[in-house]
């Protein structure tokens, strides 16, 4: 974050790193200056704070001044300690940096200042930009310009990367740049910010402005101005932030995270709303017209993590409503398998922040492929929207909780948006029945809402398994991608080992783990719309549960003939098959996150974890 005005700005720019914590908490560190042309910098591993201790033990004084910028960190180039913290700084203490993202060609950076006598004291790709651009500032024809110097220097650079930076003889101005990694503009009375999120900002404007690909932003209390790398005069979109500070904060909640899974009703509701307009689904932005959509004859589903589990539910949506082949791919391995596009594809990007570096790569194979482009995101403006022929936005709302709970029930009712307009536009579906499907959609905020006011059974059985070593979970259909999620929330949150399963294939391997005691999470087909499925499901139970294990199922309401082999039942509104996953994946989310608060871990920041994976 960096902030130039009439505010005090230690104070301003902790404030928006306490809301971006939850992006990266490995590091923190700020830099402020006095506008006498001193640099006053802290810094520290660990939590924020970690930080504000070693403030009050300096003396916040000395960090007085009304320009200043900070940094939380997740760790990629050096070991989360206080030297690799940010922000970095050249060897005349004069700039200081801090940077998101990968420098790429850091090494050859790095030994080139060596060669010149530089002492680098960080193991980070960070450092390198600091000595650069202070080595411009002196010399030659960008001497005394720091956004001249600046530009210099990103334009040696190679990967993905957000600069902010400060130099000591001009404490009136803060520069930043980005390059595939995420950053915007805040813009208010009499000061101005730059910040990965506009969350660092909300408390004081909603008017906001995102930057476009290898832009550069200087900063200062009467406004902005955006270039290009090469200096030449560019625009940045200005837009107005639709919610305020009261949404990211904890709302009287323990964590973030209970707080958003308490959220999706709603999350749900504003991700519906205004999809469907005059008896027709509707996209945010389309720049790809009803013929390109009839067109396609096979759709890509390209994600990671939560939002690659909501993409296995789509692909059971859209081949079942438009009878088109559907593949979902893990954005890290799409581009290189020299996958089979051409002008009849359509890639759909799912990225919750929009930002994520595998998945935007993977956009960017597609485009040059000639492939349609689609984007599922829940953040306005974002890289992976803009580089795409259509957009879907989310409108969860922020979500604080690394752990993905109401962006993943959006994207997953997102997707199901797009196999309808997929439907619409092919004819596979009459408008009648999209109208139908869109209408059983609109219901499924109550139902999310019903389980929420039923989990206190949840929470008690995940306070008994607290002391698990494993749990399995299994599913099939539209309930293997919610045990694949399951897993993944209890992995991320308790740090236990859990797998998911495609309950089909449990005598060809995994059966094999079942021993006495071990917990075993069902979700169940429902009797009514996958019989045949259901009946085999119960088969696996019976067999799980003869050999030990204890069986605990999610099963729609009256759905009696599960009862005698489930240990544990826990009962979701019957829905219609294909949107299941809204009510089944509540009662894991918090189980997981039950299960994490017994054992004493922070459910808002796992370990290792960052919110948005900006590096590949």
């Amino acid at each position: 974050m960096g902030y130039v005005g009439h505010r005090q700005a230690l104070d301003v720019v902790l404030g928006g790193l306490r809301r971006m914590e939850y992006r990266g908490y490995d590091s923190a560190g700020v830099a402020v200056l006095d506008g006498a042309g001193s640099l006053t910098v802290e810094r520290k591993a660990g939590r924020l704070a970690n930080l504000e201790s070693a403030l009050d033990t300096t003396g916040r004084d000395a960090f007085t001044g009304t320009a200043g910028m900070g940094h939380t960190r997740w760790a990629t180039h050096g070991a989360p300690v206080d030297r690799n913290s940010h922000p970095h700084r050249d060897s005349s203490d004069r700039v200081a940096v801090v940077h998101n993202g990968i420098i790429e060609n850091f090494a050859a950076l790095r030994a080139e200042l060596e060669a010149d006598g530089v002492e680098l004291t960080s193991d980070t790709d960070t450092e390198t930009t600091a000595h650069l651009i202070a080595r411009a500032y002196d010399e030659g024809a960008t001497k005394g310009d720091l956004a001249a110097s600046v530009r210099t220097v990103c334009r040696r650079l190679e990967g993905a990367f957000t600069l902010v930076v400060t130099h000591a003889d001009q404490p009136d101005l803060i520069v930043a740049a980005r390059r595939s990694s995420p950053l915007v503009v805040g813009v208010g009375e009499g000061e101005t910010f730059v910040a990965s999120d506009v969350a660092a900002f909300i408390e004081h404007t909603c008017e906001a402005v995102e930057l476009g690909q290898d832009q550069l932003v200087v900063i200062d209390r009467d406004g902005y101005t955006v270039t290009d790398f090469d200096g030449e005069p560019a625009q940045g979109k200005p837009f107005t932030v639709d919610w305020d500070l009261s949404a990211a904060e904890k709302g009287g909640h323990e964590y973030f995270m209970l707080k958003e899974i308490e959220e999706q009703p709603d999350a749900l509701a504003n991700t519906l709303r205004g999809h469907f307009e005059a008896g027709r689904i509707v996209l945010d932005e389309q720049r790809i017209s009803e013929q390109d959509l009839r067109d396609v004859d096979k759709v890509f589903v390209v994600a990671c993590g939560s939002a690659y589990h909501s993409g296995l539910v789509a692909k059971y949506a859209i081949e079942h409503w438009c009878r088109l082949p559907v593949e979902v791919e893990l954005a890290s391995e799409f581009r290189y398998r020299d996958p089979v596009l051409d002008r009849d594809t359509l890639v759909v990007a799912v990225s919750q922040s929009g930002e994520t570096a595998d998945t935007l790569e993977a956009v960017r194979h597609a485009r040059t492929q000639k492939a349609r482009v689609l984007a599922v995101c829940n953040t306005n403006g974002a890289q992976i929207p803009r580089e795409s022929d259509a957009v879907l936005y989310t409108h969860a709302g922020p979500e604080i909780g690394v752990a993905s709970t109401k962006a993943f029930l959006a994207q997953i009712a997102a997707n199901y948006l797009v196999g309808l307009a997929l439907a619409q536009a092919r004819g596979t579906k009459y408008p009648d029945e999209v109208a139908r499907e869109f209408s059983e959609l609109e219901a499924m905020p109550a139902a999310v809402h019903k389980v929420l006011s039923t989990v206190e059974q949840v929470r008690d059985l995940g306070r008994r398994m607290a002391d698990s070593k494993a749990v399995l979970f299994l599913g099939r259909h539209v309930g293997f991608p919610v045990a694949l999620e399951g897993a993944l929330k209890l992995k991320e949150l308790a740090y236990m080992h859990a797998e998911g399963f495609a309950a089909g294939e449990l005598k060809h391997g995994p059966i094999a783990l079942i021993e006495e005691g071990l917990p075993v999470v069902v979700v169940m087909p429902s009797p009514r719309g996958r019989a045949v499925l259901h009946a085999k499901l119960v088969s696996n139970i019976s067999e799980i549960q003869a050999r030990g294990a204890r069986t605990i199922v999610i099963a729609e309401e009256g759905d009696d003939t599960v009862r005698p082999f489930a240990d544990e039942l826990v009962e979701v509104p019957a829905v219609p098959t294909l949107l299941q996953p809204l009510v089944s994946t509540v009662p894991l989310q918090v189980l997981a996150a039950e299960i994490a608060r017994t054992r004493g871990y922070d459910v808002d920041k796992p370990r290792n974890l960052a919110k948005s994976v900006t590096v590949e």
